[in-house]
């Protein structure tokens, strides 16, 4: 399989998989600070706890646990160096901005 067929597999796979996951806006919330609980949020309002749909939510926590982060940052700092930014790098950066946590500050 050459790069361009790897790309287009992984991208499909990828739809697919989103495709038969919880849908909706994931958002942590709950009463606990150190047990929140992830809902998941419709464009009709309604809500979802994501730990009550975990035949449709495992695989997708599986596939994207924190093993990706190393890759997918290196792809996003490949993207930065090209001239022009690829619009579809930009465009996951941005959606990864929205959905990440600000670092909080260390205190000395």
């Amino acid at each position: 399989m050459d790069a361009r067929d790897l790309l287009r597999t992984a991208a499909d796979r990828l739809d697919a998989l989103a495709a038969r996951t919880t849908p909706g806006d994931w958002r942590t919330g709950g009463l606990l600070a150190t047990r929140p609980e992830v809902v998941a949020h419709s464009p009709d309002g309604s809500t979802e706890h994501v730990a009550e749909a975990r035949a449709g939510s495992g695989a997708w926590i599986a596939a994207l646990s924190p093993a990706l982060a190393a890759p997918l940052a290196a792809w996003l700092r490949a993207a930065a160096a090209e001239r022009p930014v690829d619009p579809a790098a930009e465009a996951f950066a941005r959606a990864l901005l929205a959905r990440l946590p600000r670092p909080v500050p260390r205190v000395p």
